[in-house]
């Protein structure tokens, strides 16, 4: 085997492993139906009235965009358990920690900013 053909072997082997999705465009098509189905339905739901109670229907959504984003990472991405190791899968944990803790902290400090900053009424003045 030459210095030519060692390099070129050296130079095709990006250190792929068979452990991760690889990309087909059947898979490509399947992820797209899925997400455009996933952004119909909400969609759907809003402009068409179906579900009367708002609380309900903001639920639904959510549920429904947190599906989309499983979507999206499987299909689009190609993140699995196994890709990069488990590392691709150690730093979503890692982002959805820090998102969780950033989000429900920041909705506790503005719930009590607003309920300790704003002043009492008082309605014994008022004619």
């Amino acid at each position: 085997m030459s210095a030519h053909d060692e390099l070129q072997h050296a130079h095709d082997d990006h250190g792929h492993d068979d452990l991760g999705i690889h990309a087909t465009f059947r898979g490509y098509m399947t992820g797209f139906v899925l997400a455009v189905i996933l952004t119909i339905i909400p969609f759907w739901l809003v402009m068409g009235h179906v579900i009367k109670d708002s609380s309900t229907a903001a639920v639904i959504i959510l549920g429904l965009a947190a599906v989309q984003i499983v979507v999206h990472m499987i299909y689009f991405l190609h993140m699995n358990s196994k890709s990069e190791g488990g590392w691709n899968m150690l730093a979503l944990v890692f982002t959805i920690v820090l998102v969780v803790i950033t989000l429900s902290g920041s909705i506790w400090i503005m719930y009590h900013l607003n309920h300790n900053m704003m002043p009492l009424m008082d309605t014994s003045n008022l004619p």
